[in-house]
């Protein structure tokens, strides 16, 4: 049991560093409330099952050739701009106080999964860290307590989620329209980042090529 909440705790850490899916939740939260930030987070999950799955399977080396990830970089700016000029342009229908036509928990799902399947650092992530898992337990244990430990490193990062989805949401209630416009600016123009530096990487790779 020990071990396995050694995991869980490893999932909280993993996911707590701000990144793009953290500031598409704290977004969502803010706007549309806790189920659809959480839905966010379930998106990113199901991208990220994806991941350890193809590291334990061994297909995740296929998208670390050289036109795999000039496509996934290129990909992943593409959605992160979108998200974050949507996050923008949405910004002034923050309201605490009136309801109002929210994004479907099919599209906010959605997004959240887009945005960590088309990461090219999601994939390197957790090819390093669950490869790591497997490195030192696959000589130890089973499959079956693989299995475990990569669901534990889950259930760490589900965690995390939901807390991102308490936090978000709740502060819909604590600060003023205007603090939660800027919050919502800033998490936007945040994710405009991302897809800035993931364009860079595209056209590093590109040039490579030429």
């Amino acid at each position: 049991m020990g071990v396995f909440l050694s995991y869980v705790f490893l999932g909280l850490s993993l996911a707590a560093p701000l990144g793009p899916i953290n500031a598409a939740q704290i977004n969502h939260g803010i706007r549309n409330g806790f189920l659809h930030s959480w839905m966010v987070g379930l998106g990113s999950l199901l991208g990220e099952i994806i991941f350890i799955l193809g590291v334990f399977f061994g297909v995740v080396h296929f998208l670390e050739t050289p036109f795999m990830k000039t496509f996934l970089w290129s990909f992943g700016a593409f959605v992160l701009l979108y998200t974050g000029i949507e996050s923008m342009l949405s910004t002034k229908a923050v309201d605490t106080l009136e309801e109002r036509n929210k994004d479907s928990l099919t599209k906010t799902f959605r997004s959240g999964f887009l945005i960590t399947i088309s990461n090219p650092l999601s994939i390197l992530f957790w090819l390093g860290i669950y490869g790591s898992v497997l490195a030192n337990t696959i000589d130890k244990y089973d499959n079956l307590h693989l299995f475990w430990y990569g669901a534990a490193i889950l259930i760490g990062v589900m965690i995390w989620d939901v807390t991102m989805a308490l936090v978000s949401s709740s502060s819909r209630r604590m600060f003023s329209t205007k603090t939660l416009k800027m919050i919502s600016t800033i998490t936007g123009l945040s994710l405009i980042g991302f897809a800035v530096y993931f364009g860079i990487q595209a056209v590093k790779l590109i040039l490579k090529f030429l």
